[in-house]
């Protein structure tokens, strides 16, 4: 299969998962800001073609985004976790091991796959789970809101302040691909601006 043929159908596979959105000028920026272009990342790993057919073979995640120009862009760590497993052969039973229960675990890799997990800036099983526990928390208090001024709101603020710390600030395109809000939007700055932190400036 030829460069441009393995483009076309990694591009094709990319708008499966994610629908078909325009990327706007300002989500070019930002998805050249976060990420890196596939080729760049792929030096010394046996070139771009090479991860393309592992993607679209399920071993390794699609893209996080697709520039207007249909530049690949992916995370510059693309191939720590296959290192950490010993290699792409090893990386699903290395990485479904993480959950004690398999299903969840294949989820989690179907979801790792699809390379919708933009909303971290480092994607791991821990970081993974770590964002998992920290909404539902954040989800659970702010159902049950106690004094903005006591224990219970600096746990709140406390939450929050280590989703900020894991997660980028999105763009728009994700907004039109996730079909509305993003995590950031839901558990970080709507919860702030409904629990303001004592002595924030209103």
């Amino acid at each position: 299969m030829s460069d441009t043929e393995l483009r076309q159908r990694l591009a094709a596979r990319f708008r499966e998962v994610n629908g078909d959105h325009p990327m706007s000028a300002a989500d070019d920026a930002y998805a050249g800001e976060q990420f890196a272009e596939l080729e760049a990342v792929c030096v010394g790993r046996g070139g771009g073609d090479a991860a393309r057919r592992l993607m679209l073979a399920g071993r390794l995640p699609l893209p996080g985004y697709l520039r207007s120009d249909g530049t690949e862009m992916v995370p510059r760590d693309l191939f720590s976790l296959a290192d950490e497993a010993g290699g792409v052969d090893g990386l699903e039973a290395w990485f479904t091991g993480h959950w004690a229960d398999p299903v969840e675990g294949k989820a989690e890799w179907a979801a790792y796959l699809s390379g919708q997990y933009v909303c971290l800036h480092a994607v791991s099983p821990a970081t993974i789970r770590r964002k998992g526990l920290l909404t539902a928390a954040i989800a659970a208090a702010a159902d049950e809101p106690g004094d903005p001024r006591g224990p219970w709101a600096e746990r709140l603020h406390a939450l929050v302040d280590e989703l900020d710390r894991l997660e980028p600030a999105f763009c728009a395109y994700d907004r039109l691909r996730f079909g509305g809000p993003t995590s950031r939007d839901l558990f970080v700055d709507a919860i702030r601006a409904r629990f303001p932190r004592p002595g924030a400036a209103a």
